[in-house]
């Protein structure tokens, strides 16, 4: 399998940053690999390779790459997005990857160019064959990576026929949600509805998941999720301006498949609270934080993506553009990616009741919280993707019009500059560390590519 090694030099510099420091950054002229450290792990060190400089003392191996052959005999597909890592074998990391790619996207599906490798997979194994212009080509694909001989074992295909799969996250039963960041109905091109939370099971073995949607965690333009390991509640952003935060109950908890409840976050005394501060900076000010209630949603199929409307009307807090989100440290982190004055990404914090899910959590609501939001691109560039790393900061992924990268954030909200994409423009996504904490994954989403990124990473 191809790889790369690049092992830097010293020379640049990186920035970190407090909400205390603010001012001092904002003094630092060029771009965000050209500010003082603190925080991180010391200046950003210029690849030679030019594809993604790190601090000195890590170095990166790039593994799967947008159109190379895997071993089910399929290729890889493009837009490489959110991810997640469990153990395998004798040390082995298995990463479930998801891929934005969708019906447009001829030259960039599994299937090739002109869909010559469809009859490799077994049309029960593809949730929708597509019309007019063929199947659906999202999905997931899954890598088997050793980190002691740094290889990659095994690439292929893991989830076929969905459209648009953004982001995710992993269960604590040790299963990737893979969601679908559309709304498409039905219609000359599609055969089925879209817009759903798709589960699959890690495996180093090649073979597809059976590709069942998981109609009662709702339909809209799904981002990511993140499940309570204590009570099995499930929360999920939603990607569009204006959208809400969703919570799903499930019948079962760890079988999503037998339905469940679905919710919508509202703010205990702001009736449909506009989160977003796009008006002005500081109407809701860093720190605030508010209880919350959850309130119940019907007709979560809606064919009309109406479902955020209706939690609105409700009473629902509204959010500019929820993304990434993950379970750490006993809340759930997720970013807005356009909230703010400058719309360059806010970070919320969600910290559970001790009675989450339950009729008496009302005694003791959990709190939303805005944990971040500097206004200042030199610290955030529309915070996207993001992870809680072993030692408790959050490793968060950019995606700006340009200069993307990845930035730390201590629990203590201090920001630093972890990495810098100089490929291209296209942003970070599906930051995630290996089960040992030894290894943090990364990709590019164009050209597609995914780092295992190396280096003298702290403990928990």
């Amino acid at each position: 399998m191809p790889h790369d090694r690049r092992q830097f030099m010293q020379r640049g510099a990186a920035f970190a940053l407090g909400f205390a420091g603010l001012r001092s950054l904002i003094a630092h002229a060029g771009s965000p690999s050209h500010a003082l450290s603190q925080f991180g792990y010391g200046p950003l060190v210029p690849d030679p390779a030019r594809r993604l400089d790190l601090p000195a003392g890590f170095e990166y191996v790039v593994l799967s790459r947008t159109g190379e052959e895997m071993d089910d005999g399929l290729l890889v597909p493009g837009q490489h997005d959110g991810m997640a890592a469990f153990p395998g074998t004798q040390g082995r990391v298995i990463l479930v990857r998801n891929h934005e790619t969708h019906m447009g996207l001829e030259g960039r599906g599994p299937f090739g160019p002109a869909n010559e490798r469809l009859s490799k997979v077994s049309a029960d194994r593809l949730y929708d064959l597509g019309a007019a212009k063929g199947p659906s080509r999202g999905g997931t694909t899954t890598l088997v990576y050793n980190p002691a001989t740094r290889t990659l074992e095994k690439h292929f295909l893991s989830l076929a026929g969905t459209e648009y799969n953004c982001a995710g996250g992993p269960t604590p039963w040790g299963t990737w949600l893979s969601c679908e960041e559309t709304v498409s109905v039905k219609s000359e091109n599609f055969a089925k509805d879209h817009g759903f939370v798709f589960e699959v099971t890690p495996s180093e073995a090649p073979g597809l998941a059976d590709p069942v949607p998981l109609t009662a965690m709702g339909r809209f333009r799904h981002e990511a999720v993140a499940v309570d390991p204590a009570g099995g509640c499930v929360y999920l952003t939603e990607d569009v301006a204006g959208g809400v935060l969703y919570r799903f109950i499930p019948n079962v908890p760890g079988k999503l498949a037998l339905g469940g409840r679905l919710q919508a976050l509202a703010v205990s005394d702001r009736w449909s609270l506009d989160t977003k501060n796009w008006e002005s900076a500081g109407s809701i000010p860093v720190g605030s934080r508010f209880p919350v209630r959850w309130i119940d949603l019907d007709d979560v199929l809606s064919p009309n993506d109406t479902l955020r409307f209706q939690a609105a009307e409700k009473g629902a807090a509204t959010f500019a553009r929820c993304e990434g989100m993950w379970f750490g440290r006993g809340t759930v982190f997720f970013a807005a990616t356009t909230g703010g004055s400058a719309k360059l990404g806010q970070i919320w914090k969600y910290t559970l009741s001790p009675h989450e899910g339950t009729p008496r959590e009302a005694a003791i609501p959990a709190t939303l919280e805005l944990f971040i939001e500097p206004n200042d691109s030199k610290v955030c560039n529309n915070a996207d993707n993001l992870t809680v790393s072993p030692w408790g900061d959050l490793i968060v992924c950019e995606d700006g019009p340009d200069l993307n990268g990845l930035f730390g954030v201590t629990p203590g909200g201090e920001a630093y500059r972890l990495a810098f994409n100089r490929v291209s423009k296209a942003e970070l996504a599906g930051a995630t560390f290996s089960p040992d904490g030894s290894v943090l994954f990364v990709n590019i989403q164009s050209p597609g590519m995914t780092f295992a990124i190396h280096g003298p990473w702290r403990k928990a």
